[in-house]
């Protein structure tokens, strides 16, 4: 069902529900607990789009834990990556010998997870592993393990729960598509 968010806003159809993906989150957040059991872990999240699942996703998790933050983006306010990965805010303390989960909003080419785990192996941490909220295997350009995954989603542009178009749509409580007619002014 199309839902607009405001007078001017594009309808957005709703792909999952703020339920169904509070359902979703506590089953990974159950999972990541079970992998993780006796040993502590750091949470690692990609900002600005992964941002609320994050913080769902780690109130879902029953270990000790510790969260860092990396600024990176590759969008631009485009609607597909431009290959170019760009650490925008580092680590603020070292993951040497420890446990890292990086949590990320949306897995598309591969590339920005792919250039992320190389960049945090040479940190020399005991672990690194990826969890997901979405995933769109047909744009894969570099295959990526993703070791926790929320949903696959096709080649469609999704807004909601964290992610935007230019910086719009990040508060909807719900994943979304938004209309390719919407996407038309794309700058990219």
């Amino acid at each position: 069902m199309p839902m607009s968010t405001a007078l001017s806003d594009p309808p957005i159809v709703v792909l999952h529900s703020a339920a169904q993906i509070a359902e979703r989150v506590r089953a990974l957040g159950q999972t990541i607990t079970r992998d993780y059991t006796g040993r502590p872990l750091v949470v690692l999240v990609v900002l600005k789009g992964s941002f609320i699942f994050a913080a769902d996703l780690i109130r879902a998790i029953e270990l000790p834990l510790r969260i860092e933050f990396l600024g990176m983006k590759s969008y631009g306010a485009g609607t597909k990556s431009s290959g170019v990965v760009q650490i925008t805010q580092d680590l603020t303390s070292p993951v040497f010998d420890e446990d890292v989960l990086v949590v990320e909003d949306i897995v598309d080419t591969g590339l920005t997870i792919s250039y992320l785990r190389r960049q945090l192996l040479t940190r020399s941490p005991r672990s690194v592993r990826v969890c997901a909220l979405l995933h769109k295997p047909s744009r894969t350009v570099e295959p990526v393990s993703i070791d926790y995954l929320g949903y696959e989603v096709s080649d469609q542009f999704v807004v909601g729960y964290g992610l935007d178009h230019a910086q719009r749509f990040r508060n909807l409580p719900y994943l979304g598509l938004l209309e390719d007619r919407a996407l038309s002014t794309d700058p990219a």
